[in-house]
C-alpha cells in the first residue's frame, strides 16, 4: 500500500500555499497534510483545520485566537518540529522564511523551497545543514525548478551557462521618466503571474530576478558570470542551460506554480498532474536583452555576489525595506534600486562571514537599519 507523504505548508494562505492546497485536495491518496501556517490570517487557517482535522495549525503573529494550535514565532518553529513532515513547502514571503526553513531541516524534513530568501541570505549554511541532516532542498521557484531538472538531465559538468528567464514585469517598455511616475497599485498588477504584493513589486523592479541570480549561484554552484538573464514576456520558457557544444536546452510549461510545486512534492518521481499541459497550437515566444540601466536591480545582485557574505543579505534586507516604503508611499519606484545600491555601498568595507543563522540575522538587522535611516533622505 502507498504510504502517504506528510506535508507541511508554511504560508498556507498565500499564493504558493493556495496552489499547494489545490494539489493536496486533488491528490488526497498521496499526501497527508501535517501542518498549515499563516502570518495573521487566523480565519482561513481555522477553515483549513476544519477541512483537514488531522493537521496542526500555527499562526506566526502573537494573536490570541481560539482553535489555533501554536502562535507566535517560537510557536511556529515548535509546530514545524512537531509536525513530523516528510516534506515542507515553504511559501512564506521574505526573510521571515529563513528560520522556518532551518527548523524544517532540523526536523528531518525535505524542503520544497519557494522562499528564495532562505538561500539568498544563508545559502551555504542552509545547504550544509541539509547535507548534515540528509534531507533535500527542492527548488519551487519555476526558474530554479527548471534548472535543476535540466542539470539532472544533461549533467552539470556539461553545462557552461545557466539562463534565467524574466517576464520583464509590467513596465519593461517604460522610459526612465515614465518609471518615476509608477504607483504602488500599478506595480502590484503583474501581467502574467498572480502573486502577492511584495513579489509583484519585485517583479516590476526586476529585484525578483536579482534574488534568483543569487539563489542560482548558491543552489547550483555556478559563478555569477555563468548565470545570465533574458527577458521572455510570455513566461512559458522557465529557464535554459547552454552546453559546452553550444546547444541550448529549455524547460517549457504554463505560467502556473502548481507544476513546480507538484514536481517538488513527488520528487524524485514524475507523476501525472491533475492540471493541463502546454498547447503549441497558438504559441508565440519572444526573447530580448534586459536593460539594467532602467532596471538596475539584477546588476546590483551581481555586485552583491562579488562581495562577501554580508552583500546578498544586505541586498535582500534593503530591498524589503525599500518595497515596504514604496508601497506606503514614502519613496518612488526608482528609489527602490537607489536605496539598495546605497546600502550595498555601505557594505563595501565589511568583510564579515556568516557562520550561523544567528550571524545572518544580525547582519540582516544591520542592513535594515542602514536602509531605514537612508529613507529619510528621500523624503
Amino acid at each position: 500500500m502507498y504510504k502517504k507523504k506528510r506535508v507541511s505548508v508554511l504560508g498556507a494562505t498565500g499564493s504558493i500555499g493556495r496552489s499547494t492546497l489545490d494539489i493536496l485536495r486533488k491528490q488526497r491518496d498521496f499526501y497527508e497534510p501535517a501542518l498549515f501556517t499563516a502570518n495573521k490570517n487566523a480565519k482561513e487557517l481555522l477553515e483549513l483545520k476544519d477541512e483537514f482535522p488531522g493537521a496542526l495549525t500555527a499562526l506566526a503573529a502573537e494573536i490570541g485566537f481560539t482553535g489555533i494550535d501554536f502562535t507566535g514565532k517560537d510557536g511556529l518553529l515548535e509546530a514545524i518540529a512537531e509536525a513530523r513532515a516528510d516534506i515542507t513547502v515553504n511559501g512564506i514571503s521574505g526573510a521571515a522564511g529563513l528560520e522556518p526553513s532551518a527548523a524544517a531541516i532540523n526536523a528531518g524534513s525535505d524542503v520544497a523551497l519557494a522562499n528564495k530568501e532562505t538561500i539568498v541570505m544563508a545559502g551555504p549554511i542552509i545547504l550544509a545543514m541539509a547535507k548534515e541532516k540528509n534531507v533535500r532542498i527542492i527548488p519551487v521557484d519555476s526558474e530554479h525548478s527548471a534548472v535543476s531538472k535540466l542539470l539532472l538531465a544533461h549533467g552539470k559538468d556539461n553545462v557552461t551557462e545557466i539562463i534565467l528567464t524574466a517576464s520583464g514585469g509590467p513596465f519593461r517598455d517604460y522610459t526612465k521618466e515614465k518609471l518615476k511616475l509608477v504607483t504602488p497599485g500599478e506595480a502590484r498588477a503583474h501581467p502574467t503571474w498572480n502573486m502577492g504584493p511584495k513579489i509583484s513589486v519585485d517583479s516590476a523592479t526586476m529585484a525578483n530576478k536579482g534574488l534568483e541570480v543569487i539563489e542560482a549561484a548558491y543552489l547550483f554552484g555556478f559563478p555569477h558570470e555563468k548565470i545570465k538573464v533574458v527577458i521572455h514576456p510570455q513566461s512559458i520558457v522557465h529557464s535554459m542551460i547552454r552546453l559546452k557544444n553550444g546547444a541550448v536546452y529549455a524547460q517549457l510549461s504554463k505560467p502556473d506554480m502548481k507544476l513546480p510545486i507538484h514536481d517538488a512534492l513527488c520528487w524524485p518521481q514524475t507523476e501525472e498532474p491533475s492540471f493541463g499541459s502546454l498547447d503549441f497550437d497558438s504559441l508565440s515566444l519572444t526573447f530580448e536583452k534586459p536593460d539594467f540601466e532602467r532596471f538596475p536591480m539584477p546588476a546590483l545582485a551581481y555586485k552583491a555576489l562579488k562581495g562577501g557574505a554580508f552583500f546578498p543579505i544586505a541586498y535582500n534586507a534593503a530591498n524589503e525595506i525599500a518595497v515596504e516604503a514604496f508601497i506606503a508611499g514614502k519613496i518612488g519606484f526608482l528609489e527602490i534600486s537607489s536605496l539598495v545600491g546605497y546600502v550595498l555601498d555601505q557594505c563595501a568595507p565589511k568583510i564579515e562571514e556568516a557562520n550561523s543563522i544567528e550571524d545572518v540575522l544580525a547582519l540582516d538587522r544591520e542592513a535594515r537599519e542602514m536602509a531605514k535611516l537612508k529613507i529619510f533622505d528621500f523624503g
